[in-house]
Order: structure tokens, then C-alpha cells, then sequence
């Protein structure tokens, strides 16, 4: 039964649809493949199941958007590039925050040091329970 109903919200979509959320679900895929992240691991980060994540990643469905901003966050990633769009273009206001300055020299680093840091990081959150 489930199937059906899988099936049914798979035809339901338009063709766009299909391609624009297959496309999300490549990009999902590959920046979690980067950052050395499994999908039960990213699943329970987003604290659904892991048969659920791989739908999404697939693109049999499309994220929920409730979700979309601790994808991002998990991703380390802007919802642009998480949404596949373009940015506007900002004007500038002075530097860059300090904590963006700090995922961009992060972004740079041998996917090694970036898990390396990201576990660091996780540990610290979970120590204060965030």
C-alpha cells in the first residue's frame, strides 16, 4: 500500500518538478558524500529515517521545507546552493562576519581536516545540549 502511495505522489509531480528535485537530491548527495557523511548518519541529524532521507536524495520526494534549514546547516552550505539558485547580489556592508570567515577557510580545507572539524564541533554542541 505504501508503495502505491509513493508511486502516486511520484506521478503527481510534473516533469520539472521530477527534474528539479532529482537535481537537489544530487547535490544533497554530493556535499554529503564530501563532508564523509553516510544517509542513516544525515537521517538521524534530521531526525527522520534513514528509507525517508533516501527518498528525498533520490528524488522520489521533495525535502520538506521545515527541514530545508537544518539540511543547510548540517550540509554547511547557503540555501542558495542547497536550492540550486543563484544569489542576489548583496551590497556590501564591511567584512564578512566573523563566523562565515570561519567556514569559508573551513570550506578549504582537505576533507579530512573538514570532518575533523565538524566532529569537533558536533561534540561541542551536543556538550551544551544545542
Amino acid at each position: 500500500m505504501v508503495l502505491l502511495v509513493v508511486e502516486s505522489q511520484w506521478e503527481a509531480m510534473s516533469p520539472n518538478e521530477k527534474a528539479y528535485f532529482k537535481a537537489m537530491g544530487r547535490r544533497i548527495s554530493q556535499r554529503r558524500q564530501e563532508l564523509g557523511l553516510t544517509q542513516v548518519q544525515l537521517a538521524a541529524a534530521l531526525d527522520i529515517p534513514q528509507q525517508t532521507y533516501a527518498s528525498y536524495e533520490v528524488g522520489r520526494h521533495g525535502f520538506p521545507i521545515a527541514l530545508l534549514p537544518t539540511l543547510a546547516r548540517t550540509l554547511m552550505i547557503d540555501m542558495d546552493t542547497l536550492l540550486g539558485t543563484t544569489p542576489k547580489q548583496r551590497a556590501k556592508r564591511g567584512p564578512a562576519p566573523k563566523f562565515q570567515q570561519h567556514i569559508e577557510r573551513i570550506s578549504k580545507l582537505p576533507k579530512p581536516r573538514q570532518r575533523f572539524v565538524l566532529e569537533v564541533l558536533e561534540s561541542l554542541l551536543a556538550q551544551q545540549g544545542a
